[in-house]
């Protein structure tokens, strides 16, 4: 037990409108990537803080938190009137690494494939060793942390809470690990695509004209039914909002489909009301 563990813990202020954790009990993070994310703060062996941490962003006490190329930056409400600052600093790669690594993903088609169904590949990692880099920070040396609180530990309590929040958003959204190494999604996406023509050889297609008369553009001809598709009941409301899945860093009291399945039900029995019964689907994802 540290010398300043040994006194009782300050009492943090309540605030409204913080980003609470959405996991309010158990793991933060499920998928290995946000696990290997978490590991390496709870590799810190900061003692007490670290359950302090998981309480300050369970409660919802960060205020703030932007993720950019390089660094974390967020406020945090501790038992002082004024939020603390915090920071978390991530050497980004450079332009040329991330040429070297995209056309490497490039080279095996399921990269782009496990990224765009929101997935980071399991074996990413031999990319970036291949080419001497790393995606995760491996030790505390590869982070700079600082915080604006009196606290001489450093993670600090503040520090560890939007760490861990950090891990729950990957969790959900993995091309923000990319983000804060210096790449963006677009950017990421549109490097592989390149690399991939690049090997087939093959020019990009031409897109097709617009069309030149201003009344032809802005109209829509009637859709056949074949295209329209046949009107049914989907077997189960918003499933476009149940595949997004829990959005990062939300701040309601209820989770967005918790809160909207209600009005989609009511929308769906309008619409029935208006356009009369139709068959319900068998299919749970329509």
């Amino acid at each position: 037990m540290g010398y300043y563990d040994y006194y009782p813990p300050s009492r943090p202020r309540k605030v409204s409108g913080g980003i609470k954790a959405q996991n309010q009990r158990g793991a933060f993070a499920q998928r290995w990537w946000a696990q290997r994310w978490i590991a390496v703060l709870e590799g810190f062996n900061i003692g007490a803080r670290l359950g302090r941490g998981r309480s300050y962003a369970r409660q919802g006490q960060v205020l703030d938190l932007q993720i950019t190329p390089g660094a974390v930056k967020a406020q945090v409400q501790g038992s002082r009137p004024r939020p603390y600052r915090v920071r978390i600093e991530l050497q980004p790669l450079s332009a040329a690494q991330w040429r070297k690594l995209t056309t490497a993903m490039a080279a095996e088609a399921r990269f782009g494939a496990k990224l765009l169904a929101g997935e980071m590949p399991t074996d990413i990692e031999a990319v970036f060793q291949a080419e001497g880099l790393a995606l995760f920070p491996k030790a505390h040396d590869d982070l700079k942390t600082e915080c604006s609180c009196p606290d001489w530990s450093n993670p600090c309590k503040h520090i560890a809470a939007v760490y861990y929040l950090l891990g729950e958003a990957f969790d959900q959204d993995p091309f923000l690990m990319f983000r804060l190494r210096g790449m963006e999604r677009e950017a990421l996406l549109a490097q592989l695509g390149e690399a991939v023509s690049d090997d087939a050889g093959e020019p990009p297609a031409e897109p097709e004209p617009l069309p030149v008369d201003p009344a032809v553009f802005w109209t829509m001809p009637p859709l056949r039914e074949t295209e329209a598709g046949s009107r049914v009941k989907p077997a189960q409301s918003a499933t476009l909002l149940r595949r997004l899945g829990p959005f990062p860093f939300w701040r309601g009291e209820v989770s967005p489909l918790e809160g909207l399945d209600p009005l989609y039900a009511a929308m769906g029995t309008r619409a029935l009301e208006v356009l009369g019964d139709v068959p319900e689907s068998s299919d749970p994802a329509l």
